[in-house]
């Protein structure tokens, strides 16, 4: 019989350098409303997975969609000031 053994500091380790920098925690910042918009829209494809769409899911689709669409666009267009240190952008 094999015995199951964890080894903890496998387990439990975690070094500063795990940690994300500031950087790519801003740039996650400045991505959220896409990730928002795309949770919704997820949200919205989850909930007519199992029935067939009434006008009202067929409404919350599109409106999920558009608004993904507007925030990938605008996420897009917005102009890069400087770029982050790190290598996140």
């Amino acid at each position: 019989m094999d015995l199951i053994v964890t080894v903890q500091d496998a387990v439990t380790a975690f070094e500063d350098w795990l940690e994300p920098t500031s950087a790519e925690l801003d740039a996650v910042e400045l991505e959220m409303p896409l990730i928002l918009a795309d949770v919704d829209l997820l949200d919205a494809q989850i909930i007519t997975l199992d029935r067939t769409p009434s006008e009202l899911d067929e409404r919350r689709l599109r409106r999920a969609r558009r608004r993904a669409l507007a925030e990938r666009v605008a996420l897009a267009n917005r102009p890069v000031t400087a770029s982050l240190p790190g290598g996140a952008a």
